[in-house]
């Protein structure tokens, strides 16, 4: 059985109990910092977002003041709503983000679901 140390976050603070191999994976990702998988995710959101290339360390750089302008601000006076503002924001920002060179995605039209197809299929028999 693998060894598990406790790691925290030089992000958020969080700690997380890991094996000695993904904790150096991680480190070795990351520039010798360890970072959870929220804020892992969150630095290469950034590095994907960029308008322009940017190295890792930048992209955790702008995690890292993001994340310190949120925690300075004060509590929300409704949080369930609030949350729901800021998954809509995320979901709104993430959808209307440029894509970099190379990077693909796939639309589907109506006419392409296939779930539509399968209907039309079960209509005809």
């Amino acid at each position: 059985m693998a060894e598990v140390e406790s790691v925290k976050c030089d992000c958020c603070g969080l700690t997380e109990e890991c094996t000695l191999a993904y904790i150096a994976s991680v480190r070795e990702k990351f520039e010798g910092r360890w970072l959870c998988g929220l804020c892992s995710v969150a630095v290469d959101d950034e590095t994907v977002r960029a308008e322009e290339d940017i190295t890792t360390n930048e992209a955790m750089d702008r995690h890292m003041r993001f994340r310190e302008q949120f925690k300075s601000s004060s509590p929300p006076a409704n949080p369930a709503e609030e949350l729901i503002s800021a998954m809509r924001h995320l979901l709104r920002r993430t959808l209307g983000s440029p894509r970099k060179k190379g990077l693909s995605t796939t639309s589907f039209s109506r006419s392409e679901n296939r779930f539509s197809s399968m209907s039309n299929e079960e209509v005809s028999t």
